[in-house]
């Protein structure tokens, strides 16, 4: 099963012959490492490293994206090499889907019924007493069903997310990483700063999988499709970032593995050090290769798959296959 791969240092990416390289400078020498082409499925970049059209057009080969990040971790870029998997009458059928406002209010109902139920699912699992939640559970999720617009069900979904966090402070046992409210921009503490990179990386592993099927990135149904972004990347995001960014959040928080040692903070900026960013992405790799045996294919299939099961479950949807449901985890 192909990786991401992450690229933590300074360097220069560079091909050679058929390998690809990442070199870095150690003690005044050159630290070399081959890099299997073959087993990569994206590499992140958190680094500042250099890359040459020789490297780029040999990544391109094996349609492998970059994407990049800042200094603070945050999403920069991608490089998407050239679409090989495109389908134009399926594009049109993606954007009758946003044009017709009932069809584009059904997936994106959906989008967050299956954002709901992880998030219902967090804190069932979490242990947080059923009567603290019950208001989003028999008030506000049931409201979602009936909204007739975008903004009418935006509107609810934030206040779901609201009540939310707030419990995050019942499951969080660490008072270090108490959260008063979601900010985003810049986030402002070390709560705030992992929910933000892991919302990133996962927008970025859903972009990947989606450029591996004939779907538009940028036609989406929940969030509004703009210039300069993948918006379709965000709507898939809503039902896997409940299950697994908050899941992993809650995990190396409680059993110590991270601390706010592993945080910079300046001024009211923080963001993951190197350190931490090691930290979370281990175990970000580990939960996408984690898996479980599907009711429907009665075989294992990896957390990263289900991703990918999400898109195809919607291009079945567009060409009027198989009405698409959420991903709803079962375990």
């Amino acid at each position: 099963m192909s990786r991401r791969f992450y690229i933590n240092s300074n360097g220069r990416l560079r091909r050679k012959d058929n390998t690809l390289y990442f070199e870095r400078e150690i003690d005044k020498k050159v630290e070399k490492k081959a890099l299997p082409i073959n087993d990569i499925d994206a590499i992140y970049i958190f680094g500042e490293v250099d890359i040459n059209t020789k490297a780029l057009n040999y990544l391109s080969q094996f349609d492998i994206p970059i994407h990049i990040f800042n200094y603070y971790g945050y999403y920069s870029g991608t490089f998407l090499p050239r679409r090989k998997n495109v389908s134009g009458s399926l594009v049109i059928e993606q954007a009758k889907h946003y044009i017709n406002p009932q069809k584009r209010q059904y997936l994106a109902i959906s989008f967050v019924e299956g954002a709901v139920h992880h998030i219902l699912r967090n804190l069932r699992k979490s242990g947080v007493n059923k009567n603290e939640y019950s208001d989003i559970e028999k008030e506000l999720f049931p409201k979602i069903f009936e909204t007739k617009s975008i903004e009418e069900l935006m509107a609810i979904e934030g206040n779901i997310r609201d009540r939310y966090y707030q419990l995050f402070n019942k499951i969080i046992k660490n008072k270090d990483f108490y959260i008063e409210k979601r900010e985003k921009r810049p986030p402002n503490n070390p709560i705030n700063a992992l929910i933000s990179f892991g919302n990133s990386i996962m927008y970025n592993s859903i972009l990947t999988e989606i450029y591996r099927t004939q779907l538009d990135p940028t036609i989406s149904f929940l969030h509004a499709p703009q210039e300069k972004r993948f918006s379709l990347s965000l709507d898939i995001a809503e039902i896997f970032k409940p299950f697994i960014i908050d899941s992993i959040i809650i995990s190396l928080i409680n059993t110590g593995i991270i601390t706010v040692k592993d945080f910079n903070i300046d001024l009211n900026y923080a963001y993951l050090n190197e350190n931490g960013r090691k930290k979370f992405l281990k175990a970000y790799e580990e939960k996408l290769t984690k898996t479980i045996k599907h009711r429907k294919l009665k075989r294992k299939v990896s957390y990263k798959q289900l991703i990918r099961f999400e898109c195809y479950k919607l291009i079945k949807h567009f060409i009027s296959d198989e009405d698409y449901k959420p991903f709803k985890a079962w375990w």
